[in-house]
C-alpha cells in the first residue's frame, strides 16, 4: 500500500508528504521518500522513524527556499538521503530559494545530487512516479504523478481553486498557464 503523511512546515506553512511503501521491503526497513521538507523537519523523521520507514530520498519540486528548507533535518536522521531537482532551478536553489526577498538568510543544506527530467520515472518501493517538468512558477517546476494510485503532488504549480505565484525571479504566468 502507497501511505501518504502530510505536513504543514515552515514560515509560510509549505504543504510537505512522506510517502512509503508499507509492503515493499522487509520490515525495518519501507522504501520511503520526503517530497518538499519545507521547515524544521524533525516531524516527518521522526514518523518515518516510527513506523520503521527508511527515507531513501528528497524530491524537490522545485527551489524556492520553502521547499527545501527542511532537508537538512532529514539528512540528520537519514545520511545517505539524495536529494533531486530539476537542473534549471539550480541557480535558485544556488541563491538560496530567494530567501533574502523575504528578509532570511538561509542555510540551503545538502547540494541536489539527482536531476529531475521531464518524463523520468522514480519509485517508491513498487510504486512508479513520473517526473513532469511545469515550469511557469520556477523554470524547473516538476510535478509528480503516480498513475496507479490517481496522486499528483503538484509543488506550487496548482493550488485550491488557484495556482502558484509568479511575480517571483524566474515565474512566467504565459509559462505556467500553458
Amino acid at each position: 500500500m502507497l501511505s501518504i503523511l502530510s505536513f504543514v512546515l515552515g514560515p509560510v506553512s509549505t504543504n510537505a508528504y512522506l510517502i512509503a511503501d508499507t509492503e515493499t521491503g522487509d520490515a525495518a526497513a519501507k522504501h520511503a521518500v520526503v517530497i518538499d521538507p519545507g521547515g524544521e523537519a524533525s516531524a516527518i523523521v521522526r514518523a518515518a522513524q516510527e513506523r520503521d520507514w527508511q527515507i531513501k530520498q528528497i524530491w524537490l519540486t522545485h527551489g524556492h527556499f520553502d521547499h527545501f528548507l527542511g532537508v537538512s533535518s532529514v539528512e540528520d536522521g537519514f545520511p545517505s538521503v539524495e536529494v533531486a531537482l530539476h537542473p534549471e532551478d539550480m541557480p535558485l536553489w544556488q541563491h538560496k530559494g530567494g530567501a533574502s526577498l523575504f528578509g532570511m538568510d538561509i542555510d540551503p543544506g545538502p547540494e541536489p545530487t539527482l536531476n529531475l527530467e521531464h518524463h523520468q520515472t522514480l519509485n517508491v518501493g513498487r510504486y512508479t512516479f513520473q517526473v513532469r517538468h511545469a515550469p511557469g512558477h520556477t523554470p524547473g517546476h516538476v510535478i509528480f504523478y503516480c498513475e496507479s494510485e490517481k496522486v499528483l503532488f503538484s509543488g506550487d504549480v496548482i493550488f485550491q481553486s488557484s495556482i502558484g505565484r509568479t511575480d517571483l525571479p524566474g515565474g512566467d504566468y504565459a509559462t505556467l498557464m500553458k
